[in-house]
């Protein structure tokens, strides 16, 4: 039977893991729409060698669990390197590195989605590769994968909770602590359910704002 009075009085120890989820997915999505960028760029480009070597980036971070990409972070570099890592670095990293692999899919099909004619006017006009990409191609990318990329963050927002494992009191760490001290895991872990429901909502609600904006400066 629930009975969830030997867990409320700690709901604002488990509310306290929203920051620590909420950093580790901002600055994740951010390394991660930087390699994105930079990958997916690779990917269309002329230059072989970068061409390949992106795609075996692609397949190694999508064809391999997530998990343990954290753990080889986490545990591994520090054998290798001797340098210890902390939980929320580790978790950025991995993270960062995994999402950048599936964000350049994303940008790259919403390259290759952008009118090939103005790509082939911006030639004509001797514009620089780096400027038309910049300026006039990755800008209208941007507002097609818009959606594509708000799954992918909000994704990452509920895959966040696998931290756990390496021991970073995100919002599921503190939901285990508290289930473990109050012998009521089912209950705990409830109010961590509905936390990661209630950040996906405002994620959703905060990602169809921005599309109606962008699709309104068109």
């Amino acid at each position: 039977m629930l009975d969830f009075s030997a867990v409320v009085p700690s709901i604002p120890y488990i509310a306290k893991g929203i920051g620590v989820t909420l950093q580790i997915v901002v600055g994740a999505t951010s390394l991660g729409l930087i390699l994105g960028i930079l990958l997916a760029l690779c990917k269309i480009g002329k230059i072989t060698v970068l061409r390949l070597l992106a795609d075996f980036y692609t397949s190694i971070f999508r064809g391999t669990p997530l998990v343990l990409q954290l753990m080889i972070i986490y545990y591994a570099v520090p054998q290798i390197t001797g340098i210890k890592i902390d939980p929320m670095p580790a978790a950025i990293a991995a993270f960062g590195l995994n999402s950048g692999a599936y964000i350049s899919e994303i940008i790259r099909a919403g390259i290759n989605a952008v009118d090939k004619g103005q790509l082939e006017a911006s030639k004509a006009l001797g514009i620089p590769y780096t400027k038309m990409m910049k300026d006039i191609i990755l800008p209208q990318a941007m507002k097609n994968i818009l959606p594509s990329l708000m799954n992918e963050f909000i994704t990452l927002t509920k895959e966040s909770a696998i931290v756990t494992v390496i021991g970073a009191l995100d919002i599921m760490r503190r939901a285990y602590v508290v289930g473990g001290s109050s012998y009521r895991y089912l209950e705990a872990l409830m109010i961590a359910g509905v936390m990661y429901y209630i950040l996906t909502l405002i994620l959703s609600f905060l990602g169809k704002k921005l599309e109606k904006r962008m699709s309104r400066s068109d």
